[in-house]
Order: structure tokens, then C-alpha cells, then sequence
């Protein structure tokens, strides 16, 4: 089993003390309790190999890798990109399950050979096989982002595709996604064929999991990247649908949605006055100005944000749902990258992001 941490802010803190405050990178001092761990980002547990080749003693599959075992005697095994035309590993073998250092999606070609007689090819077929997709849990923005090509994956494929995930983010999906099953994070189908985990891997320079540098593609292209979608060219037009449980209109007048927390400080709107003026104008629109952050009050350190002055306070830690529905109706929303203009971008409402941490084509 392998472990790999993305700089969540909690993580980013935790493993910057060390520079910040004199705690030796978090380690605690004489006096101090000791602090939790940062929790790992992504769990890799490909488990055993899976697919038997009808000779005795050599099975594969595509889980967390190109994979083949060899029993103990003179073979060779060949991993082949086949979209490249490049041989990408070429080695003796006895004894030993082969896989694969690129992680993410690639065409393979999986050739096995005894004293220089090839015995065993196989080149990676999803249709119809049981096909894993692993995502984060503890985040929103990006799985929403991300979702729609598991979508264009499943399509392009037609595999059975499985989608591992926090319970609640499922709930939203599946109504809107009935041809996908969805598995708790710890979930795995018997018999997978394939996997491949989603998500943001760092240090960016990371080319085992994901074939580029987010920073440059764009966060959403990330997963694009990693199932083998992105082609070089614009990319789709995608975006994940959510769908409302209640449709039932709760508040009869205008309304508009905002947002002004968000996960990192970078993201927020760091202007004194701006929440401020955007409010007074809305409110002066005849609209009401519902917030409907998880907090009203959010921050790290010495820096923290509050509801924007004016706003109705809508915040709470709601069953997203909640959000959706109320959301539905109102005539647009104005937010951070983050979360929640995922949400109401899924939703079909109009969207004014505002953002200044990326690169101006993102």
C-alpha cells in the first residue's frame, strides 16, 4: 500500500512550521501535545493482480499500472505505449509481479516471453471490463471538476465503470449518472480489470501519476490527462449535472447566491471593499444577497475572513443537497475557484468567478 500527500492547506501549514514558528516542521516541543498527522490525499491499494492468462503461473491487469507475474525461470517482459510505438520496459523476469512506473492511463501492450519465445501479448481492452476510477475524499471543487470525463471515459470506453468516493458527493451523482456505480472509498469490485486514481499530485514535477503540470493545464484538465482524454486540443465543453431533490421555490423574491470562503487564501477575494460594493449594488438591484458558505468565519494563523457585510447569513454545515436546491433557483451566483461555483455551475445557474491566484488563459 502507498501513500501520497497533496499540499491541502492543513498539510501545507503543518508541514511549514518548521519555517514559520520554530516547531521543527511540526514536530511538537517540550510542553506541547502531539499533533495529528496530516491525513494521506490518496491511498494507493491495487491489491492482488487479477486476470489470469490461461498459462500457468502468469496473471495481469491494468490496476495502478501496467502489471504481469512470472513464475520462477527465463522470462522476459515487455511493456509497450502502443499510441507512442515505444517500448517502455524490456527486462528479464523470475519469479516476480512486473509493473509499471506510469500510473495513469496509457495504451499498453503487455508481452511476456520464455528464453526469447513469446508465449503471452495482451493489449488493454476496456470494453466491458470492471473499471476503477478512485477519488479524493475530504474535497468538493475538484471532484466536481473532474467528474464529467468519468463520464466521457466511461462513453469512449464502455467499460463497467466503478467510481469510488465520499458517500455524499454519490448521493448527488448518481441520480444524474445511472449507468455508473458508485463504491464507498475503501470499496473495490472483485475482478477489476483496470484503475486509475484521480486527483492533484505533488511535487508538481510528479510525472508517475499525472502526465503534466496541472499548474499550466488547468485543474479540471488534470483528470483529463490522467484517462488518457486530452488529445492536445480545446477541451470539452463538459459539466457535471446536479440535479435537485426539491424544486419546491422557498423564497419567493429575487435572489442571488454568493460564496467568499474558500480553502486557501490565495482564492479569496482580497480586496477590502469589494464583498462590500458587490452587495450594496446587488441589494440596491432589488435582489436579496444570500451567503451560503459552510462558515461564516474562516481562516489560518493571524488571517481570517468573515461573512460579507450586508449578505443574509444562509452558512451552516448543510447536506449539500441543500445547496443544489436552493441554488436552482436563484438567478445566479457570484463565488471564489472553489467548491461552490462547482456546484452552481453543475446546477445550470450563471456563474461570475473571481479569481486572480492562475494563469490568465485559466
Amino acid at each position: 500500500m502507498t501513500e501520497i500527500k497533496s499540499a491541502s492547506d492543513e498539510e501545507t501549514a503543518y508541514s511549514a512550521k518548521g519555517n514559520s514558528d520554530g516547531n521543527n516542521g511540526g514536530l511538537p516541543q517540550q510542553g506541547q501535545a502531539p499533533q495529528a498527522a496530516p491525513k494521506p490525499y490518496m491511498t494507493f491499494a491495487a491489491g492482488q493482480v487479477q486476470q489470469p492468462s490461461g498459462i500457468a503461473g502468469i496473471s495481469f491487469d491494468f490496476n495502478y499500472g501496467a502489471r504481469v507475474t512470472v513464475p520462477q525461470g527465463e522470462y522476459r517482459v515487455r511493456f509497450i505505449d502502443r499510441k507512442a510505438c515505444l517500448t517502455v520496459y524490456d527486462a528479464p523476469a523470475s519469479g516476480v509481479l512486473v509493473a509499471s512506473s506510469k500510473k495513469y492511463f496509457i495504451d499498453f501492450r503487455i508481452e511476456v516471453y520464455e528464453k526469447d519465445k513469446m508465449i503471452f501479448a495482451h493489449d488493454l481492452d476496456l470494453r466491458s471490463q470492471k473499471v476503477l476510477l478512485k477519488f479524493p475524499v475530504g474535497i468538493l471543487g475538484d471532484i466536481l471538476a473532474w467528474f464529467p470525463y468519468a463520464e466521457a471515459f466511461r462513453q469512449k470506453h464502455g467499460c463497467q465503470l466503478y467510481c469510488s468516493m465520499a458517500e455524499e458527493l454519490a448521493e448527488l451523482f448518481k441520480p444524474a449518472y445511472p449507468k455508473i456505480h458508485f463504491l464507498k472509498p475503501e470499496e473495490r469490485p472483485e475482478g477489476l480489470y483496470a484503475s486509475y486514481y484521480m486527483g492533484i499530485f505533488f511535487p508538481c514535477d510528479d510525472r508517475l501519476h499525472q502526465p503534466s503540470d496541472f499548474r499550466i493545464r488547468g485543474l479540471h484538465q488534470n483528470a483529463a490527462m490522467i484517462l488518457g482524454l486530452d488529445e492536445g486540443g480545446e477541451p470539452p465543453q463538459l459539466s457535471v449535472k446536479l440535479l435537485p431533490k426539491d424544486k419546491t421555490r422557498k423564497i419567493a423574491g429575487p435572489y442571488v447566491c454568493i460564496a467568499a470562503q474558500s480553502s486557501s487564501q490565495a482564492k479569496y477575494w482580497n480586496n477590502g471593499s469589494g464583498w462590500l460594493g458587490v452587495v450594496k449594488h446587488l441589494k440596491a438591484k432589488g435582489y436579496r444577497v444570500l451567503c451560503i458558505d459552510r462558515e461564516n468565519v474562516y481562516g489560518m494563523n493571524s488571517r481570517f475572513n468573515i461573512i460579507p457585510y450586508g449578505a443574509e447569513d444562509f452558512t451552516g454545515k448543510l447536506p449539500l443537497q441543500e445547496r443544489i436546491d436552493l441554488l436552482y433557483h436563484a438567478d445566479f451566483f457570484i463565488g471564489l475557484s472553489s467548491g461552490l461555483s462547482w456546484v452552481a455551475n453543475g446546477v445550470g445557474i450563471p456563474v461570475v468567478l473571481i479569481s486572480g491566484f492562475t494563469l490568465p488563459f485559466n
